[in-house]
């Protein structure tokens, strides 16, 4: 198994890492308080964490959806978390034109799992030579991220990670087959598991996602009985008025649940 070193976490150590914030930077008040719950979690279990959040959200259902505040502006706020929690950033990338930005701030990259079959997307973040966790396609079999992979592979980057996020069952929901998790560990990248996105619904919520955020603990408890290297999970402190997938986000007031769950502690 491969480590890929982000800021100063390793994934694909001997602990389990954390992969945790709001879906999208929506302000400074929102992603600080975020931040302050991921870094408390951090810091009383003891446990790495990455802090993840989108400065843009690119891939909306409705044109009417929540994209973004300013892509300057968000990554300012992130930089800011970054300096004042001392919490390494992972967010994603949407397009070539993005990166240049990003990588001001970013530790990670991330393919977001629509995108993950663009080749110049994924080879042009892989030129960073920062890491790129990769998302898995709704649409693909676990098999398929493989060449997705080695695409970074070839660009001379070897930090390289792979995140199952559920898989498409008929229309507007998902199911985790975690034989995937095994299939893609067999690849000898760091594995990660999205337990929020997992959960979601999409289009199930009159023109935007919706979700069940009952199965976040279990599928979180599961994956980690599996054998992966990171937990991912959206949290933010007010879901139910958050500005993108307020169905599935993880309240804030639950992390230390989730953290306990999935340490068996």
């Amino acid at each position: 198994m491969r480590q890929v070193k982000v800021g100063g976490v390793t994934v694909g150590g001997k602990d389990l890492v954390l992969i945790a914030g709001p879906c999208a930077v929506e302000s400074e008040e929102i992603t600080f308080a975020a931040a302050e719950a991921v870094a408390r979690a951090r810091d009383k279990y003891k446990i790495p964490v990455i802090f993840k959040s989108s400065y843009k959200k690119a891939n909306r259902l409705s044109g009417d959806s929540f994209s973004t505040i300013g892509i300057g502006k968000a990554l300012s706020i992130l930089q800011d978390v970054k300096r004042r929690y001392s919490l390494p950033i992972l967010t994603d990338v949407h397009n070539i034109d993005e990166i240049e930005a990003a990588i001001e701030v970013a530790d990670c990259l991330q393919i977001p799992a629509f995108l993950c079959r663009q080749t110049e997307l994924v080879v042009a973040a892989a030129k960073t030579m920062l890491p790129v966790n990769i998302k898995k396609g709704q649409f693909l079999a676990p098999e398929d991220m493989q060449p997705i992979a080695e695409k970074v592979i070839a660009a001379g980057n070897n930090n390289v990670m792979l995140t199952e996020r559920g898989t498409s069952f008929g229309y507007r929901d998902l199911v985790v087959d975690f034989r995937g998790l095994v299939i893609m560990a067999g690849f000898g990248y760091p594995i990660i598991f999205d337990a929020t996105h997992s959960v979601q619904k999409p289009g199930a919520s009159g023109g935007t996602s919706g979700g069940d955020p009952r199965f976040i603990v279990p599928l979180a408890r599961a994956a980690v009985a599996v054998g992966v290297n990171a937990i991912f999970v959206e949290t933010h402190p007010d879901p139910k008025n958050a500005l993108s997938d307020k169905d599935c986000q993880l309240p804030t007031t639950e992390l230390n649940n989730l953290v306990e769950n999935i340490l068996g502690l």
